[in-house]
């Protein structure tokens, strides 16, 4: 055992033991509260960041931490109070800009949500989220500008045609009327829990965000025409669920209208809840407009309720010669009929 013979010593070494040991503590509550939040176990995540906000109030991680829980949770008052206390405090942080665009955006205040996102990007101009989120802000006040358009000349051709590019990229209704609220997946997704960085350091440090739902902008791929091909026959597990899915994808970007109409139940819910005519009619225009398409479906994720329901939530690559890339999350709700997966319900999000 080592002596030491100056008592103030012993007490500086002890203290300096206690604050490592404090340090370690705490970025063991952030991981557990960060995997308490994934795991969906929002109540106990907050407890936990309380427990560190208790012993330290001002700390930027677990209030960025906070701020998310809270938005996961649907509570998007108290999430906004703290990512604008944590502008405030810490200006410089590109996070919390980007995440009060995201409650923004989800509320419609899409000038508002422009604003947040770009000032996060003056604060972190390689900030690729923020720029990704932007474009997808961007895109729903274009939505707005052309549906305008056609509400003062609704014989306006160009308008219809650019509108429904649009909506193709961003999603909604294939009328000109415009949602109150964007769908999920065009609103920007909030970046991930940051790993606990050393007290030294105020910053939440920067993650590409785990969850799918920008829009990134990418070159396209050159399409090459691929055959049509028609619901494959049921198979076990999910698999099948997976091979209808790539199957409707390949006939859309095949420009194969008809068999991609194939792909939907008779009772499918059309998104504006328009007529199926109608709604035939507006997807015959879209995917007939553009001179080529590719259509990609990645990382599907498929749900079974029972054996004639089925869920899946894919990140959906679109590009055409007009729209040079987007990337969203879409989910399908599928039916078996006669043996075959047939789309019911289709919307932009989880």
């Amino acid at each position: 055992m080592i002596a030491f013979p100056d008592p103030r010593l012993a007490r500086a070494a002890l203290l300096g033991a206690l604050l490592a040991l404090s340090f370690a503590v705490r970025a063991d509550d952030l991981q557990d509260a960060s995997k308490l939040l994934r795991a969906g176990q929002h109540q106990q995540a907050l407890e936990r960041v309380n427990k560190i906000l208790s012993a330290k109030p001002k700390d930027p991680q677990a209030r960025f931490l906070k701020g998310l829980i809270y938005a996961e949770q649907g509570n998007t008052k108290d999430a906004t109070e703290i990512f604008l206390g944590l502008t405030k405090d810490y200006p410089d942080l590109p996070e919390p800009y980007n995440n009060l665009a995201v409650i923004y955006a989800s509320q419609g205040q899409y000038d508002k949500a422009r604003g947040a996102l770009e000032q996060s990007i003056r604060t972190h101009p390689s900030y690729a989220t923020a720029y990704e989120n932007l474009g997808d802000v961007y895109a729903k006040l274009a939505s707005q500008a052309y549906d305008k358009a056609l509400q003062i000349d609704s014989a306006n051709a160009g308008a219809k045609n650019k509108l429904a590019l649009v909506r193709d990229l961003v999603g909604g209704p294939a009328g000109t009327q415009v949602a109150a609220a964007p769908a999920a997946a065009a609103t920007p997704a909030p970046v991930p829990v940051p790993a606990p960085a050393p007290a030294a350091t105020p910053a939440p440090t920067v993650k590409e965000p785990a969850k799918a739902p920008v829009v990134a902008a990418v070159e396209p791929a050159k399409p090459s025409p691929a055959p049509a091909e028609k619901p494959a026959p049921t198979k076990a597990g999910g698999g099948d669920v997976v091979d209808t899915v790539r199957a409707w994808a390949k006939a859309w970007a095949a420009k194969d209208v008809d068999g991609y109409l194939a792909f939907y139940a008779k009772d499918f819910q059309t998104p504006g809840g328009e007529s199926r005519a109608d709604w035939e009619k507006g997807r015959r225009q879209r995917i007939s407009a553009p001179k080529s398409i590719t259509v990609t479906v990645d990382a599907p994720k498929v749900s079974l309720t029972g054996d004639s329901q089925a869920r899946v939530t894919f990140r959906q690559g679109y590009s055409s010669d007009v729209i040079k890339a987007a990337n969203t999350t879409k989910t399908l709700l599928l039916t078996k009929v006669d043996g075959r997966w047939l789309i019911q319900q289709e919307r932009v999000g989880n």
